[in-house]
C-alpha cells in the first residue's frame, strides 16, 4: 500500500521565487505572488520533493499524511 504525502506552503515564509513552480509545475501554483500547493493530499512525487529542498524560504513542507512524518525538506 502506497502512503500518501501532505504538502503545504507556510504563506509567512514564502517569497514567490517560483521556484517550486518550474520543479514540480503539475503540483504548485503562484496565486497573488505565493505558492500554493494544487492538491493537499498527492501520491508521493520526486518533483515535490525537489521543490521543497530548492524552496530558497523553506515554506514548503512534504510529509506523510498517515503519520506526520517530514519527507522534506530535510532538517
Amino acid at each position: 500500500m502506497t502512503s500518501s504525502w501532505r504538502v503545504s506552503v507556510d504563506p509567512t515564509r514564502c517569497i514567490g521565487s517560483g521556484i517550486c513552480t518550474g520543479a514540480a509545475p503539475d503540483h504548485f501554483v503562484l496565486v497573488d505572488g505565493l505558492s500554493c500547493p494544487r492538491k493537499e493530499l498527492i501520491e508521493p512525487a520526486d518533483p515535490v520533493i525537489d521543490a521543497a529542498e530548492s524552496c530558497p524560504m523553506e515554506a514548503i513542507r512534504v510529509s506523510d499524511a498517515a503519520s506526520d512524518r517530514r519527507i522534506a525538506p530535510e532538517l
